[in-house]
């Protein structure tokens, strides 16, 4: 394997667990991760927010799985960059604690850049 495969892969991995672990952590513990959810946002939505929560997690789980599978990873990772981005800018007050999320935006838009032409 090349050394822009091995690349390829430790981003895709990196993006993806930095997906799936918050909506697998976010059924035993919902109360830890339903307050990076704007207000607004839950207030559109009649039901419980731990229920959005779970919705919004499906989705995560589908974007980090897509993401691992090697399968037409532009798709995924300029979702992933686009949730990034609003987890970013919702919740900038908090940055002691979404820094990391900044970073994980630059690997999701390398994977982006990467695979622009390529598929």
């Amino acid at each position: 394997m090349d050394v822009n495969k091995k690349v390829d892969l430790l981003l895709r991995i990196g993006v993806a667990f930095a997906f799936i672990y918050p909506a697998i952590s976010a059924i035993f513990n919902p109360f830890a991760w339903i307050g990076y959810f704007p207000p607004f946002l839950i207030a559109l939505f009649p039901f419980d927010a731990t229920i959005l929560l779970h919705l919004f997690g499906v989705t995560e789980v589908i974007i980090g799985l897509w993401i691992l599978s090697g399968k037409k990873i532009f798709i995924p990772s300029a979702l992933a960059s686009l949730y990034l981005v609003g987890i970013i800018l919702f919740n900038f007050v908090q940055l002691d604690v979404i820094f990391r999320d900044i970073s994980i935006l630059l690997m999701a838009l390398a994977l982006v850049f990467t695979h622009h032409k390529s598929e």
